[in-house]
């Protein structure tokens, strides 16, 4: 059997790819050998920018399908009878590293899915916790520049981590679950995930909830300590790569039930939490989970820069009948999380296998044309304008969600307070609920990174969100970082 031919990118054959072309034997290369050229051009290339976060990931296609039946809460078609089955793509990833992290760290995990449905890709981006750090899009970039390397030291600094949660309260929630035993999951399938946003469902007869997305994971919950992480980090940096890619490859194939916790949207106003505060859960005494299907990953990419790196999630890509909330947070993401696309990997990022939606032949019907790497292949007549009178692709008419009312003035406001609404009321609630060697765990955890802060007033600061949420919370903290600041 007759070997491939080796060619350059232009098509035509290599006839020498171990010697370089030079001037006699033991001279100086030639600039007319272009294999050569072409080889360490494309080589100088080949890396795009990185995440700013979420940069170490990794990922794996499946499928989801419908359980139950929600069809009183939503029209969207993939979730419109029982036995449905959805192909999805899901990415996991740590949040602040860069993408030659190590997997098994303490920090929150992306779980990113996105749903090939017959009316276009759905995008669902969240965490594996159910809230997060801050509640407004406007302080995401100072928070994540304080949990990055430092400029000047080139590495995490406790006093930044620490000084910006001083001055964020409303991170006490989330900070109360990172330093908890599920800071740091033993692999992607052993924790859940959560769609953390609130998001908007509309029925057919366009009546409006609003929902919440649990993804409880069916291999049940295994999570690290600090030592056992440390000692897996030191023997396999790709821990839990390697866990998701070795499980799929010998057939085991991890699994998430999905249940939502659903809001009729006329409860929103006077619910004891404001709904779209992300830094708040829904008790679920006041809204139970509801099942809706099981997600289930059976293959993995082939090759994971083109499938995994250059995946590409926008929680603004909707399908009809799910829709945005007022959630600050959410909000501002549905722009945020495009346009970090568009950067890292141009205009055309949806014409990408991973990223094309499969409901429609051809790709998107769009007017959309040019730029990097454009093959749309929409040419020969084909018009760029809308309306035109040349059969292009028109209008449906039928909004996607209902409308979400407004009132008031324009203005910086502060997010409405409802009448449960503080900084540290749930944080407190998730510690009472922690058995004795968890919280036992949980404030080690939190005075080893708060012991190393330099300023005692960054100190003073973390100590009182802690006493706010709980007042044992607070003096087991207090009486650790003392301890470890006096050895």
């Amino acid at each position: 059997m007759s070997k491939r031919v080796l060619t350059t990118e232009s098509g035509a054959p290599v006839a020498d790819n171990q010697n370089s072309a030079s001037a006699g034997v033991g001279g100086p290369l030639l600039i007319q050998d272009q294999h050569l050229l072409e080889k360490l051009a494309r080589f100088n290339r080949e890396r795009i920018p990185e995440r700013v976060v979420h940069a170490r990931g990794s990922g794996a296609y499946g499928h989801f399908e419908v359980t139950d039946d929600v069809t009183g809460f939503t029209h969207a078609d993939f979730l419109s009878e029982i036995g449905k089955r959805t192909e999805v793509f899901l990415r996991f990833s740590t949040v602040a590293d860069s993408l030659g992290g190590a997997d098994a760290v303490r920090d929150p995990r992306g779980f990113a899915v996105k749903f090939y449905t017959e009316e276009g890709n759905y995008d669902l981006v969240g965490n594996n916790t159910p809230v997060f750090f801050i509640k407004d899009p406007i302080k995401f970039p100072d928070f994540i520049h304080s949990q990055k390397r430092d400029p000047f030291t080139g590495k995490q600094e406790p006093d930044n981590v620490w000084d910006f949660w001083a001055h964020a309260p409303e991170a006490t929630h989330q900070v109360t679950w990172l330093m908890g035993d599920r800071g740091i999951p033993a692999s992607y399938r052993h924790m859940n995930g959560y769609g953390s946003h609130t998001y908007q469902w509309t029925n057919a007869q366009g009546e409006a909830f609003f929902v919440k997305y649990h993804f409880k994971t069916n291999q049940g919950i295994r999570c690290l300590s600090a030592d056992q992480a440390a000692e897996l980090v030191g023997k396999d940096a790709n821990s839990h790569q390697t866990d998701l890619l070795q499980a799929i490859e010998r057939g085991v194939h991890p699994s998430w039930t999905l249940y939502v916790q659903i809001m009729p949207a006329a409860e929103a106003a006077d619910y004891r939490f404001n709904p779209f505060d992300l830094t708040k859960v829904w008790p679920h005494k006041d809204y139970p989970l509801q099942r809706v299907g099981r997600l289930v990953l059976d293959r993995n990419p082939d090759n994971v820069f083109a499938e995994v790196e250059q995946a590409a999630f926008s929680p603004n890509n909707f399908v009809p009948g799910i829709g945005p909330s007022p959630d600050k947070m959410l909000q501002g993401r549905l722009f945020a999380y495009a346009d970090a696309h568009r950067y890292r990997l141009g205009v055309n990022h949806t014409l990408l296998a991973v990223n094309a939606p499969k409901a429609v032949p051809g790709g998107a019907q769009n007017y959309g044309r040019d730029g990097l790497m454009a093959v749309n292949g929409q040419g020969r007549g084909a018009k760029n304008y809308e309306p035109n009178s040349y059969d292009g692709p028109v209008e449906t008419g039928r909004p996607l969600s209902a409308p979400l009312a407004v009132a008031g003035h324009t203005g910086n406001h502060e997010a409405p307070l409802h009448t449960k609404d503080d900084h540290f009321f749930q944080a407190g609630e998730l510690y009472r609920l922690m058995s004795q060697e968890e919280k036992s765990r949980l404030i080690a955890n939190i005075a080893g990174g708060l012991s190393q802060v330099s300023r005692d007033d960054v100190i003073e600061k973390n100590l009182a969100h802690f006493h706010a949420a709980d007042p044992e919370y607070g003096k087991r903290v207090e009486e650790a970082v003392r301890a470890l600041r006096e050895d």
